[in-house]
């Protein structure tokens, strides 16, 4: 296990309101150059791929080498329009290539089905950039799962695919080299809102039937925050009991960008407030990419904003 992280902010400061606006304006992470990695013969999923922060996030890792990009996406005639204009945009190499799977959180069976086809990646995937998520206007349950939509995307779904890509990153040590392994990398995208959650559901039992409640009053904004702090509460366990040899796993947060999808049902005033104080996304897309291809193992199960390690939610409420 990697040692006790230090950071050079205290938890306090990270969370407050001054600290976002202070990001947002003056801490725009630097790219990643070929520089500073070459992903030549590496495979990379990115989740949420079709628009936004997942196409460029997308862009980058193919500026990188990159040798094969799965886009995974819900909605695959999206997919293959972002799969166009990655191709149309970006110079090629002759090893380079882009696929468009199907993957909808709202189904299990779609999840389960997507990691049987990464199964059968030779040798392996080796990066996943786990950025798809929904922040809905109004309290809405899945049909197949009948949990409310924001839990099932951002934390439930998000989860069981970061546990069974590990599964098969486990089993490719049994059919692999190990000496031809370097260590997986799951990025998995959270947001500084975690620090703001109120997260009123915690004094329930059971948890999980307290969030799919239809009778109690819908707050957005809050249901989202939880979502992203019961990720970061999720990955800091998760990282006691996989060891980083295996895969690099940590949250990092691209700040509020842009140009995605993500705030497309909050209304008019929301989409004035991001387009104010957010950052672009290509902007917020360098601080997953860092994480995916630069983080050593001291970065297992941690919280990353800006390309820098950063207090969690975790450090936050021990204090």
């Amino acid at each position: 296990m990697p040692g006790q992280a230090s950071f050079d902010i205290t938890p306090e400061k990270e969370a407050s309101k001054l600290q976002f606006l202070r990001r947002q304006f003056f801490g725009a992470p630097p790219a990643v150059s070929r520089r500073d990695v070459d992903l030549k013969g590496k495979t990379a999923i990115v989740t949420g791929a079709s628009g936004g922060i997942g196409l460029e996030c997308s862009r980058q890792l193919l500026s990188l080498g990159l040798s094969r990009l799965i886009l995974a996406v819900r909605n695959e005639t999206k997919g293959e329009i972002a799969r166009k204009a990655l191709t149309n945009a970006t110079d090629l190499e002759p090893s380079q290539s882009i696929e468009v799977w199907k993957l909808d959180y709202a189904s299990y069976e779609s999840i389960m089905a997507f990691v049987q086809r990464v199964e059968g990646l030779s040798p392996r995937v080796d990066v996943a950039i786990l950025n798809a998520g929904i922040n809905r206007s109004s309290f809405n349950l899945n049909p197949k799962t009948g949990h409310e939509e924001d839990l099932q995307t951002n934390y439930l779904s998000t989860m069981l695919l970061v546990l069974l890509l590990l599964r098969v990153f486990e089993r490719a040590t049994h059919t692999t080299n190990p000496s031809q392994l370097s260590p997986g990398r799951i990025v998995v995208v959270s947001s500084d809102t975690a620090a703001w959650a109120k997260f009123h559901e915690k004094t329930k039992e059971p948890l999980l039937p307290a969030f799919d409640d239809k009778g109690a009053k819908w707050d957005g904004f809050n249901r989202y925050a939880t979502t992203k702090l019961l990720g970061q509460l999720f990955i800091t366990e998760l990282a006691k009991r996989v060891p980083p040899a295996l895969a690099v796993v940590n949250c990092a947060s691209p700040g509020l960008c842009y140009g995605s999808d993500l705030g497309r049902e909050l209304g008019l005033g929301a989409a004035v407030f991001i387009r104010v104080f957010g950052r672009s996304s290509s902007v917020g897309a360098r601080t997953l990419v860092h994480a995916a291809t630069q983080l050593d193992d001291s970065y297992h199960g941690q919280y990353v904003e800006d390309c820098k390690l950063r207090p969690s939610v975790r450090d936050i409420n021990s204090r």
